[in-house]
């Protein structure tokens, strides 16, 4: 079973170079233990090809990935998941499964090939459902659920794997305001290292130390939210007019875009 540790990650010099000539170029990114990390940029700007490559999906072209000092593509993919847990956008095929079914899954890694869930993994599922809203829930086909629903079961799922770096693709899809927030504020109290792609880039500002800005496979920028999201970097990255100001409740920036 994975330790409580937080990870850390460095990536450094990653190229990635498929078939249809689109690239990754140059990337240097690094995530402290116990730091949460977003990834912001444009449709297509990148983001998703590179958390594929840093858990492990797809291998760069040059460059490493390193958890905790340790090359993952040097490694198997067992050690991988382990370690790292990644919550995608699209929803999974569901094949009949309960939610407590799919949950389950996370507990994958940290079994033998023919042993059951024991009564730890039994009650850590179930306090994760908990935690997230969902103990009602356990018995529901997860293919009866909302887009909303589906997704914090997801969560819930790479949470019971105990990673000690989670990867999330914009993980507000499919979130009411309600659950956005929600989703968010429960990661920041968890002893894990994170790392997550944003659309949203009100929520980026608020829940996140530190952003690096995708534009064509490239990182831009990085910094706190204060000094990456300026109307100037806005401007060159979205091709958009905002207005940039302090929240009122709150020491992180807001966005406001202005319509053309």
């Amino acid at each position: 079973m994975a330790t409580t540790t937080m990870s850390t990650l460095q990536i450094s010099g990653l190229h990635w170079a498929p078939g249809n000539g689109w690239q990754l170029a140059g990337i240097d990114l690094h995530v402290a233990a116990g730091e949460f990390v977003g990834l912001i940029g444009a449709n297509g700007s990148g983001k998703t090809s590179l958390l594929r490559c840093a858990y492990r999906a797809q291998a760069p072209s040059a460059g490493t990935v390193q958890l905790d000092g340790e090359d993952i593509w040097q490694q198997t993919p067992r050690w991988t998941a382990q370690r790292i847990a990644v919550m995608l956008q699209e929803f999974p095929q569901e094949f009949g499964l309960t939610v407590r079914d799919v949950v389950a899954m996370g507990r994958a890694p940290h079994q033998g090939w023919f042993s059951g869930d024991s009564a730890g993994d039994l009650a850590l599922i179930d306090q994760t459902l908990a935690d997230l809203g969902l103990r009602g829930f356990a018995e529901h086909s997860f293919a009866s659920l909302s887009g909303g629903e589906k997704q914090r079961v997801l969560l819930a799922r790479a949470l019971v794997q105990e990673p000690t770096l989670l990867m999330l693709d914009e993980p507000t899809n499919h979130l009411d305001p309600r659950y956005q927030l929600a989703l968010l504020a429960h990661l920041r109290h968890r002893p894990l290292s994170v790392l997550a792609s944003f659309h949203d880039l009100n929520l980026a500002a608020a829940f996140c130390d530190r952003l690096y800005v995708l534009d064509h496979g490239r990182i831009v920028a990085s910094g706190t939210p204060t000094d990456v999201l300026t109307p100037e970097r806005l401007l060159q990255v979205f091709g958009v007019h905002a207005l940039v100001d302090r929240h009122p409740l709150a020491d992180h920036p807001r966005i406001t875009w202005i319509s053309p």
